[in-house]
């Protein structure tokens, strides 16, 4: 009788424990799916899109968050494609303070971005020594535009303003807390005075 009484003790607590360890796996299971929910709706709109890295892997923007960004259409046949140089001074001089230059190819001008991502990475890397972020080659207009440039090109920002993009190599500046705070026009050079105080500005902040 006694080890009976043992047997549906041991049953007893076995199950008890079981339970409570469904219980607590679950809660752990909720607590995270609430805790990406809150996340996502915490990440800024300039910031909430997903693309791919000139190697094909994911980039969740979200994770600039915390830096101020500049994200600008390239191109490398174009008149302005030693802007590449003056973007990795600024990336190499301000980098380590928080500055993430993201270079994003776009063959939307006059064809002057026709490669393949291996042959726009070879070029940027052997001309201009390019070490920071390259996306993968995106429209930026027009009915294939990417959700990025969609969001971006309907905020009314200055210098420039709000509308399509106009050429290569515009400039979007976002800020630490991933509020958009400046547009350049292309011909604006990444090593101006009026550039680098907004981005000297915003990373004092």
């Amino acid at each position: 009788m006694k080890n009976f009484v043992n047997v549906v003790v041991v049953l007893f607590v076995a199950a008890t424990t079981s339970v409570a360890f469904a219980q607590t796996t679950e809660e752990a299971k909720q607590t995270k799916q609430d805790q990406a929910a809150t996340a996502k709706s915490e990440v800024p709109p300039a910031l909430n899109f997903k693309m791919k890295s000139l190697d094909g892997k994911d980039v969740n923007l979200a994770d600039y968050l915390g830096n101020v960004v500049v994200f600008v259409n390239v191109a490398s046949k174009c008149g302005l494609t030693p802007q590449y140089e003056q973007l990795q001074v600024l990336h190499e001089k301000y980098g380590a303070k928080g500055l993430k230059i993201v270079g994003i190819p776009c063959n939307q001008f006059g064809g002057q971005e026709p490669g393949t991502a291996d042959e726009i990475k070879t070029f940027c890397q052997k001309n201009y020594g390019v070490t920071f972020d390259m996306l993968a080659k995106v429209d930026v207009n027009g009915d294939d535009q990417c959700e990025l440039y969609k969001h971006l090109n309907a905020l009314d920002i200055q210098p420039k303003g709000k509308g399509k993009i106009q050429w290569n190599f515009e400039k979007y500046v976002i800020d630490k807390t991933g509020n958009p705070i400046a547009r350049f026009s292309p011909r604006a050079k990444p090593d101006s005075a009026e550039f680098i105080e907004v981005i000297e500005t915003a990373l004092e902040k």
